[in-house]
Parts: C-alpha cells; sequence; structure tokens
C-alpha cells in the first residue's frame, strides 16, 4: 500500500510530573517549525493500542510503563516535512517509577533513533503539541489535577474527605 494513501494506527503516552509533560522534541526542516511529539509510535498488526504503547516506551526509552490509562483517541491529518500524513492516535495516560525518576531539567534522546526528549512546561509550552488534539488533553489534564490537588489541600486544612458527609458510596452500585 502507498504510504502517501494509508492512515496510521498509533499509540502514545503522555507521562506528566509537576506541570511537565515528557516528548520529543522536532523541528520540520522544510519550514522550520519546532514542535512538540507525545512519545509513542505504530501499532503493528495483531498488536492493542496498550500492547503498542508498552513495547514503544520500552524501545524509544528502555523503561517499563506501570498503569495506562486511555484518554482519547485523536485523528491527526497533517503535512511533515513536505509530505502529507494522516494517522489515528491512541493517546494515554501512563505512569513509570522509571520516567519519575528522569530530573525536569534532563535532556534525553530516544535509543532507537535519537531525537532528543525532554520535559516541557504544559503551560509555558511556545511550540505545538502533536498529534492534534494532545494540546487539549493536556490542558485537560491539568485542570482535572488543579482540581484534584485543591481539593486535597482544602482536604488537609479542614480535616475531612471533601466529600459531603451525607454522600454515601455503595460497594454495590459501584461495581455494577
Amino acid at each position: 500500500m502507498d504510504p502517501v494513501s494509508s492512515i496510521r494506527n498509533i499509540s502514545v503516552g503522555l507521562p506528566i510530573r509537576s506541570g511537565h509533560v515528557l516528548v520529543l522534541e522536532g523541528v520540520d526542516r522544510v519550514t522550520g517549525k519546532a514542535f512538540h511529539r507525545a512519545i509513542g509510535g505504530g501499532i503493528e498488526f495483531g498488536e492493542t493500542a496498550e500492547v503498542a504503547l508498552r513495547r514503544e516506551f520500552t524501545e524509544e526509552l528502555g523503561v517499563t510503563l506501570g498503569a495506562v490509562e486511555l484518554l482519547d483517541v485523536v485523528e491527526n491529518i497533517f503535512e511533515y516535512e513536505g509530505n502529507p500524513g494522516h494517522e489515528i492516535a491512541h493517546v494515554f495516560a501512563v505512569e513509570s517509577a522509571e520516567i519519575d525518576a528522569i530530573p525536569l531539567g534532563a535532556r534525553l534522546k530516544v535509543l532507537d533513533e535519537g531525537s532528543p526528549i525532554r520535559w516541557v512546561s504544559i503551560r509555558e509550552a511556545t511550540c505545538p503539541f502533536y498529534p492534534a488534539g494532545v494540546s487539549n488533553i493536556l490542558d485537560t489534564l491539568c485542570k482535572e489535577r488543579s482540581t484534584e490537588d485543591d481539593r486535597t489541600l482544602d482536604s488537609d486544612r479542614s480535616g475531612s474527605s471533601g466529600l459531603p458527609e451525607n454522600d454515601e458510596v455503595s460497594l454495590d452500585r459501584a461495581t455494577k
């Protein structure tokens, strides 16, 4: 199949820590525009998006992922270095003790091809994030985490759980 006329299925992960996301840094050599790309790659035939994600993080960073959560599936139609591209991207939140140990100021390289990787402040990024839709996902995650942090602070200050006292959660109801 002609690569220009095919749609590529990819799986990418967003490791987030302290308002930063670990991403690949790139520059389109035709346009000169810099960008940030979520870490990951192609889904191989017979492979689930999650299995592909775990494989890609092992190949590219040499790390093992813990918990992963599918956040969204986005479509990315683009031009890169003068060539058209079309991807369906499965975007995951990822956790990894090995990634958490990487200092925020570290500069890394993708193991299998050498592209630079670093932590980027989500709020202060000056380059776009790809695949398309990742910026919106990151904004949503930051807002959710900020709200969770506010609730935790309120709970710590008041000594309560932050939930109204009369809201009971039934285990039976939660498991159905």
